[in-house]
């Protein structure tokens, strides 16, 4: 799923920059004080929606703007999220001889365990408490793509092929779930923090080559 969003703030920031350095430049030259340029900015829109065109005027009054409550709420469900899949990926030892399950869940564990770190250390510089990936599960089952315990318990019985396809399936269901959690963050008013905004966009796209990768072998295994 492409995901369309607002221009990083990164570079309107230094579109800002650069103008003013020119307005100086100009100024010492006893030239009219320098105006940003009339042509026009698109500014990304929410997923799905499309972009706004921005003047010259209004590229130079943009400002880096703070972290919402959106934000937080995302990383603080996020964090939980993140650690299922955590515990999905510790139950394959013993249960499936599948290389390319096996690597996939490899790799699964790393980029998350990274994700969860670099949670926990956003929430820290904003003076957010964390309280941990596993500090209890109450209403975490209602965040999208999250496991019930009748599935995890499943999952844990499975060996085998068996085994394959319902952490295929469970995870692919789970991928599904943070992307939905993504939209459901520029659908509140959030990701327009740069840090939050980067973060959201690269579980997006991360998540999503996973989810096609996971389709093609679970098709493989029809």
């Amino acid at each position: 799923m492409p995901l369309s969003r607002r221009m990083t703030i990164s570079a309107v920031v230094a579109t800002v920059v650069v103008g003013s350095g020119v307005a100086v430049a100009l100024w010492a030259d006893s030239d009219p004080p320098y105006r940003p340029p009339s042509s026009h900015v698109v500014q990304p829109g929410a997923p799905g929606q499309p972009g706004k065109s921005l003047s010259g005027d209004e590229v130079s009054q943009v400002s880096p703007p703070g972290f919402t409550a959106a934000d937080t709420l995302f990383i603080e469900g996020m964090i939980p999220h993140h650690a299922q899949a955590l515990e999905m990926t510790g139950l394959l030892a013993g249960r499936t001889t599948n290389p390319d399950v096996t690597l996939l869940a490899k790799r699964i564990d790393v980029s998350q365990r990274d994700e969860i770190t670099r949670m926990q250390r956003w929430l820290d510089e904003r003076g957010v408490p964390s309280a941990g990936p596993h500090t209890g599960h109450a209403g975490h089952e209602l965040m999208p793509g999250m496991l019930t315990d009748k599935q995890f318990d499943q999952l844990k019985k499975a060996h085998g092929a068996e085994f394959d396809r319902l952490f295929l399936t469970f995870m692919i269901g789970h991928h599904q779930g943070a992307l939905k959690m993504v939209e459901e963050l520029y659908a509140t008013g959030g990701g327009l923090e740069p840090a939050s905004d980067q973060f959201a966009r690269e579980v997006n796209a991360d998540q999503s080559i996973e989810i096609q990768r996971m389709q093609e072998m679970l098709a493989k295994m029809s």
